[in-house]
């Protein structure tokens, strides 16, 4: 085994000694730092590396927060106007994940990277952090890699705001097999919208 299947190993067992006495230290670490910054190096060079992360000039890890728990409904005062089905402030649920919104936030800040996936790195009381796997679609040593430069296409400009990362994807509910058939044809609302248009075509 090579030391990234020790590594691999380790991270199974989070609630091990050692990786309870590593993610106290690290989320301390982390909580001293501005909400997104940016990471010399990944946390976790493992995982990063089977999400696609390679150590050259381009690709670069930037290690965000987000804050655990549900959505409160923003209403001043809690009063929700209109029927009864809007009327809850505090039970809700967001509708993406917060690895997801970690992705976005770093996305918005980094406007010229590209994100490519991201990783969970640690959680205390107040916050999930993340490290997000940027790509500089404008740098020689990316734009002539032919296992990577898929991702210059513009097809792919802001792909964490499209949920086509693989943490939007989960959120978005696309697969294949008898569990997916609501989303044939890219999404819910594109199926519901095709199988309810009466579609009258001039030779028919």
């Amino acid at each position: 085994m090579g030391a990234y299947k020790y590594i691999e190993e380790l991270y199974k067992k989070k609630q091990s000694d050692l990786m309870r006495f590593l993610f106290r230290v690290r989320c301390w670490q982390f909580r001293q730092l501005a909400s997104v910054h940016r990471a010399s190096r990944p946390t976790r060079p493992d995982k990063a590396r089977r999400l696609g992360y390679k150590a050259k000039q381009g690709i670069c890890i930037y290690r965000t927060r987000v804050k655990r728990g549900g959505r409160k409904r923003p209403v001043s005062k809690g009063i929700c106007y209109g029927k009864p089905k809007t009327a809850g402030v505090n039970e809700l649920k967001f509708q993406r994940s917060i690895q997801s919104v970690a992705e976005e936030r770093v996305g918005r800040a980094c406007g010229g990277l590209r994100v490519m996936n991201s990783y969970w790195v640690g959680q205390d009381a107040v916050y999930k952090y993340y490290e997000v796997i940027c790509v500089d679609t404008a740098h020689k040593a990316i734009r002539r890699d032919p296992r990577i430069n898929w991702i210059c296409n513009a097809v792919h400009k802001h792909r964490e705001l499209r949920g086509l990362t693989s943490a939007g994807r989960k959120n978005r509910g696309v697969g294949k097999g008898h569990r997916h058939t609501k989303v044939i044809g890219s999404s819910r609302r594109a199926n519901w919208k095709r199988r309810n248009t009466l579609s009258l075509r001039r030779y028919r």
